[in-house]
């Protein structure tokens, strides 16, 4: 007697979707019942009968045909599936979604007949670049700006400072006051969440807190007490705050400023360990500058890699971003774990919940951009040989020989080829793409200029020559 075969039929379906539709053989379902059966009896513990020795029908009647059944039906369905992939070379990004739903199947179901099922999942989406050479993205001209070293040292100077009680006059700015307060809603008359607290040291310095808070604190002396009517803004993070107007009671409790430093050679020791204020300062020049020109590239990088994924023609698949939403979701919680925070009690669901809906919109951006970068590296075969990671990976010989676990040497080779890749692509598209340095004057030239004749073309309309002779 032949045996029968799954029949398997692939749709195409909009998103990077598939569905496999099963036609599974009665005999498939009749071995699996079996399996299920034999599998149960060997566990099951039924007074009068020895461990593996219930009989068939006995067992049957004990546990109910439709559990049975419910078992058989799990395994017949995950059996075909995986059997279906094999056959038809898919890889799966997500977990099957059973059409019609499994109780509905169940009710349905006779091992007699064959059994029809409809599955469907994401797949990795077709690739399609519609150009990738001749990209054209505009940047801003952007020049290194010498005043940031004297912010670098005046923060240093911020950080080194002494901090000195103040008894002799009211709050200025600049001064740390320490503040007891509470906060309602002005209508409501409702406290504020989080808008109170016993004593708190707030740094007396604009845009700290919300619109009026610290100008209201200003010329305030210890002990005085203030009422505050203040508006939250419309942008606010706590959304039930946002644009409502809050009465604060405010008491001062204590004053402090701070003493800064002189800069000379004792400060450039003390702060960056240096003999003489003029090392200081080019050590500061020095890394600042390093900074800026990274933060430039990575401005252009970002400009091209927008480019280069509006080019990418492919339907991106839930399944993705929702992975890419969970690795940054585990990513955010390896941050807190590493800073002592309990991950249990600190990620709750609705916490994760609110991560998942703020990151999604970055979520979906990387993927689009990762699917680009792969579409590149296919459409200019772009490839790393194995010699250059190998080359890379001695690179890391004396870490590996240190760390105190066991590395994955093969999980390690992907992440460098995976970066070696990227860098490649990268320099590609540096080397195949225009980039045009605007000036935030000439950018806005042009635009005075578009105005201007705009407002001509309007007053002065074109007279039809023939009507006017």
């Amino acid at each position: 007697m032949i045996k029968e075969a799954l029949i398997v039929k692939t749709v195409a379906l909009p998103q990077s979707r598939i569905a496999l539709e099963l036609e599974i053989p009665s005999d498939t379902c009749k071995s699996c019942i079996n399996e299920t059966i034999n599998s149960i009896s060997r566990s099951a513990k039924i007074p009068g009968f020895r461990l593996g020795k219930i009989p068939k029908q006995v067992l049957i009647q004990r546990i109910g045909i439709t559990q049975l059944h419910a078992s058989a039906l799990e395994k017949i369905i995950d059996k075909s599936w995986n059997q279906a992939l094999k056959m038809e070379s898919i890889e799966p990004l997500s977990e099957p979604e059973l059409v019609d739903g499994f109780e509905s199947i169940l009710k349905k179901f006779s091992p007699e007949k064959p059994l029809k099922i409809t599955l469907k999942t994401d797949v990795a989406p077709e690739l399609k670049l519609k150009k990738s050479k001749g990209l054209s993205v505009e940047i801003k001209k952007s020049k290194f700006d010498p005043k940031s070293i004297d912010e670098a040292l005046e923060k240093s100077r911020n950080q080194l400072a002494n901090i000195i009680p103040v008894n002799n006059r009211p709050a200025k700015l600049g001064d740390i006051a320490v503040v007891s307060y509470r906060g309602i809603y002005k209508d409501s008359k409702k406290e504020i969440d989080g808008g109170s607290s016993d004593s708190m040291d707030l740094e007396l310095e604009k845009n700290k807190m919300i619109p009026g808070f610290v100008e209201g604190i200003i010329g305030m002396k210890i002990d005085d007490n203030k009422t505050l009517n203040l508006k939250f803004p419309e942008d606010y993070s706590h959304e039930d705050s946002r644009g409502k107007e809050a009465i604060f009671e405010v008491n001062l409790k204590d004053l402090k400023e701070k003493e800064l430093p002189e800069l000379n050679d004792d400060f450039a020791k003390q702060s960056g360990n240096k003999n003489s204020l003029k090392e200081l300062k080019k050590d500061i020049e020095t890394q600042l500058k390093k900074s800026f020109d990274n933060t430039q590239k990575n401005i252009k990088i970002e400009a091209l890699m927008d480019a280069l994924s509006k080019e990418l023609d492919a339907e991106i698949p839930k399944a993705m971003i929702d992975i890419e939403v969970q690795n940054n979701i585990e990513q955010t919680a390896q941050r807190f774990a590493q800073q002592g925070m309990d991950i249990k009690s600190t990620f709750t669901p609705e916490l994760v919940k609110t991560l998942a809906e703020s990151t999604r919109p970055q979520a979906e951006k990387n993927v689009q951009r990762n699917l680009a970068l792969k579409a590149l590296s296919l459409r200019e075969k772009i490839t790393v040989e194995d010699k250059e990671i190998e080359q890379k990976m001695k690179e890391y010989e004396d870490e590996i020989s240190k760390s105190p676990k066991q590395l994955d040497i093969l999980k390690l080779k992907d992440a460098v080829r995976n970066d070696l890749l990227q860098e490649k692509l990268i320099t590609w598209l540096e080397e195949n793409s225009a980039v045009k340095e605007i000036s935030e004057k000439t950018t806005k030239s042009t635009t005075k200029s578009t105005t201007k004749k705009s407002v001509q073309t309007k007053s002065k309309p074109k007279v039809n020559k023939k009507e006017k002779n």
